[in-house]
């Protein structure tokens, strides 16, 4: 389970900086450590690297807590760097006694012309290799990397030498990270060789990529986790779609429960070119999680884009809006789209009589506007018959032996935009199970006056 041998409890950590929004790169590995850990029975660890003092922000560190927590992470323990310097300064006060490091007095690169006190880490000046879960062996040869600056002063390690320690206090086993973290691993087991920690194990994971195969970045979308929410991305979806970008269960299985992956997660599955985030997809999982949603869930994520415009609307009841709500679950990919849908006009027909031309009521094949009306005119009689709140499947079976009989596009293409006024929209059987068959009767009533007043 370890590169220590025996038993020895796996422990993982995410250490993120709050200098920024949480990116979903950050989630996806913060979940890979969650789910090694937890399927390792083992302790995930969250730790926020906070030393930047100009650019660390307590809103970014409650952003990534928060938005990894609504992810369903949990963490067993919890620490900030900035909360641990005295931690530091003794690791570096035994190094330098030990002469594994030494206080260098040097110009301040960011002031020029002042002399400051700094502290170097002696460098063995050798070749590194490690053993990286994903990539195989990686060697470095230490030598260019010259005497390492581990500190501004005996209060102010830098990052290299707190991450080492802290890994080390915390007893962290695994180190799952991103590719672009390679470079820092020997700078690091140099470190590590220094105070007398273990190496633990390395797995760095492929970058996330767009689709033209360059670094993610805003030009290509969104990259941070609260937009994706904010576009009415639902948590499970997200958590599915991260977990798979860049891993391979080895099944075609698509749909994971988080439990569900904990049971199956396994560094083996991980690939090792980068993982091309494709936003198409991740739109399939979020439908597929919308269509478990119930009646009431799904009202209520759809309602703060749909009621206000409907609302607007002469025919707008909630009835009504609850029976348009099948056609929407079956359209919405996301909650932004279909906003747009909506204001769009899309589905107003649900609330308000259309007025169709002539023209658009024309059946293509139709040489004279008159034969459509005269199976419009029969459509009316039919609707008569229909029960108010008759479902789709009931309305079909009322429909449907005159639509073969006198053809279905030639009845049911007029039916259709006489009940909705759009070309594209629900089959006429739904849509008369949206308005009622009452309002559907008057809607054909008034399509057939529009015909005889163009002819």
């Amino acid at each position: 389970m370890s590169i220590f041998g025996g038993n020895k409890k796996v422990v993982t950590r995410m250490a993120p900086s709050p200098t920024g929004h949480l990116h979903i790169g950050t989630a996806r590995t913060a979940l890979f450590n969650y789910l090694f850990a937890r399927h390792a029975k083992g302790t995930f660890i969250m730790r926020t690297e906070d030393t930047d003092k100009e650019r660390s922000k307590p809103e970014y560190e409650t952003e990534i807590l928060e938005g990894l927590g609504r992810l369903g992470l949990t963490w067993d323990a919890f620490y900030r760097q900035s909360e641990r310097s005295s931690i530091y300064r003794s690791y570096l006060e035994r190094a330098i006694k030990a002469d594994k490091a030494y206080v260098s007095r040097e110009e301040s690169k960011a002031r020029p012309g002042e002399m400051v006190e700094v502290v170097r880490l002696r460098n063995p000046n050798k070749e590194i290799t490690f053993t990286d879960e994903i990539r195989g062996e990686i060697t470095f040869d230490t030598t260019e990397l010259g005497d390492l600056v581990i500190a501004r002063s005996l209060d102010d390690a830098l990052y290299h030498f707190t991450v080492v320690v802290d890994d080390h206090e915390m007893g962290v086993t695994h180190v799952i990270r991103g590719e672009d973290h390679i470079s820092n691993t020997p700078r690091q087991i140099l470190i590590q060789e220094a105070i007398g920690a273990e190496r633990p194990l390395y797995a760095h994971l492929p970058l996330i990529l767009a689709p033209d195969r360059s670094k993610l970045s805003k030009r290509h979308g969104a990259v941070m986790l609260e937009e994706y929410e904010r576009q009415g991305f639902i948590q499970p979806a997200i958590l599915n779609y991260l977990a798979l970008l860049g891993w391979n269960p080895g099944t075609d299985q698509e749909l994971y429960t988080l439990e569900e992956l904990v049971r199956v997660f396994d560094l083996s599955g991980i690939q090792k070119s980068g993982a091309i985030f494709n936003t198409e997809k991740l739109e399939w999982f979020n439908r597929e999680y919308l269509k478990s949603y119930d009646t009431d869930t799904f009202a209520a994520y759809i309602a703060p884009v749909a009621i206000p415009r409907f609302e607007t609307l002469s025919q707008y009841s909630p009835e009504r809006f609850m029976r348009l709500l099948p056609t929407l679950r079956e359209r919405t990919a996301t909650r932004e789209r279909i906003a747009q849908e909506i204001e769009s006009g899309e589905y107003d027909f649900a609330f308000e009589t259309p007025h169709p031309t002539a023209e658009m009521l024309k059946w293509k094949n139709d040489t004279d506007v008159r034969q459509t009306l005269t199976r419009l005119q029969k459509m009316a009689e039919i609707m008569a018959r229909i029960p108010e709140q008759a479902s789709p499947e009931e309305v079909k079976a009322h429909i449907w032996d005159y639509a073969v009989e006198a053809g279905k596009g030639e009845v049911l293409w007029p039916l259709r935009v006489a009940l909705t006024g759009r070309e594209r929209s629900p089959d006429p059987f739904v849509a008369t199970h949206i308005i009622g068959s009452p309002e559907a009767y008057k809607r054909i009533q008034s399509a057939c006056d529009t015909i005889l007043k163009a002819s």
